[in-house]
């Protein structure tokens, strides 16, 4: 057997993405298949802006299981699933692409890798509390959902826009006790938990947030090799709990490695190999 015939025997895997080079889903979804005795190869794909419907059905073509997406295409590749789940479609998104003999299946598991992270890794609460959720972009929208399943008795979304809060409350208000507000508003509030689903304290900044606004839990979707702005003002507010969101990216990982192989991994120790990586680079 040649290498290219034995090459051609394993199922391809991608994520695509502008920028991908700092992906950690190789490595992730690399440690899946080895736990697993799955063969497989992953990749980093980096596509051009307007280029997502040509790359996806470029890797299709050459015999493509599955694909991951990322920002800024997962808006984009919504439309290019010939099905896609009851949750992506109300979400308007999705980040796993299945192929199969009925087509082009999208699903968005965000928000599964969110609670998993939260419930199951840290050992915190969703049921019974209040929650405040920061932003009402799209990795916001990706969340609710799953979050509002976990029976909070609120859900507070906050936004410097407060009508684009509204909507997404509107969007979602059948499936809990979910309701909006501006930043302002927030004056002499406390939660349960804090969720930051903005990207701003990755840019050297924070949403403008009451100095009294408390958290008792306070977990930023984002991760990095230190701990984010929204995790220092966290610590600084006096949060008992300061979490960032690694463990939400290999949760949702190991949500499409289920949906594509159908086994389920084991995350804690992916996890913590990540973690060590990033710290260490």
């Amino acid at each position: 057997m040649t290498l290219h015939q034995e090459n051609s025997q394993i199922d391809h895997y991608a994520v695509m993405g502008n920028p991908i080079a700092h992906s950690k889903s190789p490595l992730i979804h690399a440690a899946f298949a080895q736990q697993t005795g799955q063969v497989l190869q992953y990749e980093a794909i980096l596509v051009g802006k307007n280029e997502l419907t040509q790359a996806v059905q470029t890797f299709q073509m050459s015999g493509g299981k599955g694909l991951n997406i990322t920002i800024p295409f997962k808006q984009a590749a919504c439309a290019l699933a010939d099905q896609c789940s009851e949750h992506a479609e109300r979400v308007g998104a999705v980040n796993t692409l299945l192929f199969n003999e009925q087509g082009v299946y999208g699903e968005n598991t965000d928000g599964v890798g969110l609670v998993r992270d939260l419930v199951q890794n840290q050992d915190c609460q969703i049921e019974g509390q209040r929650v405040l959720i920061l932003g009402a972009g799209g990795a916001v929208r990706g969340v609710l959902e799953p979050l509002l399943a976990e029976t909070p008795a609120q859900c507070v979304i906050a936004n410097r826009t407060a009508s684009k809060a509204k909507s997404l409350a509107t969007l979602f208000s059948t499936f809990g006790n979910i309701a909006a507000s501006s930043y302002d508003a927030l004056q002499g509030e406390s939660f349960d938990l804090i969720i930051n689903g903005t990207s701003t304290s990755l840019q050297g900044k924070l949403p403008a947030l009451p100095d009294s606004l408390f958290g008792e839990c306070c977990y930023d979707m984002m991760y990095a090799s230190s701990p984010t702005l929204f995790m220092q003002w966290a610590t600084k507010q006096g949060s008992a709990s300061v979490l960032d969101g690694l463990g939400m990216l290999v949760e949702q990982a190991a949500e499409s490695f289920y949906l594509w192989r159908g086994l389920k991994p084991e995350t804690a120790q992916v996890i913590q190999n990540v973690r060590n990586l990033i710290v260490n680079c």
